[in-house]
């Protein structure tokens, strides 16, 4: 029997596959890693845990829209109820027209070292409260104004829920 020696275009295809397999662990060196653990992750948490996670965060961030309200004249909210919501639709807006508005603003972004992304905030804010009747705010400055008083108690919260439902983090 004939043994094949491989090519040099057969060599330099195979080794370009491998690299391009392991291409998101070199980037992103935790790349996987949810994949090797996770049946550690689903062993020690109950699987309603990250569903719990994300309701807990939502009404803490609908407090925070209250205390929000309440530390500035310039946002009012009506109510528990009008915060959830208002909550809800910020977080949606947040997940879903900030990254598209994100990437259309990048050069701008980038001119101003990231200070525009205040701006974005402000307009995700803004257009929460231009869509609720119950969730005020006054002008554009009110907006910027709350979308950055509402970021840092958001900060704080993420860090809570997370030690809260993650202990042994640090």
């Amino acid at each position: 029997m004939v043994e094949r020696v491989p090519t040099a275009a057969q060599t330099f295809y195979s080794r370009l596959v491998f690299t391009i397999n392991r291409l998101p662990a070199m980037v992103m060196p935790g790349y996987g890693a949810e994949k090797r653990f996770s049946q550690v992750k689903d062993a020690s948490a109950p699987r309603y845990a990250v569903l719990m996670k994300m309701i807990v965060r939502w009404l803490l961030l609908a407090g925070a829209l209250l205390l929000v309200a309440d530390l500035y004249p310039g946002v009012s909210v009506d109510g528990f109820g009008s915060a959830l919501f208002a909550a809800f639709l910020i977080g949606l807006f947040n997940t879903l027209v900030r990254p598209l508005l994100v990437l259309l603003t990048l050069p701008v972004t980038l001119l101003t070292l990231g200070l525009f992304l205040f701006v974005i905030n402000a307009l995700m804010f803004w257009a929460a409260a231009s869509l609720l009747s119950s969730f005020h705010v006054t002008s554009f400055t009110a907006a910027l104004i709350g979308s950055l008083l509402y970021s840092l108690c958001g900060m704080v919260i993420d860090v809570a829920v997370e030690r809260l439902f993650n202990p042994h983090a640090v």
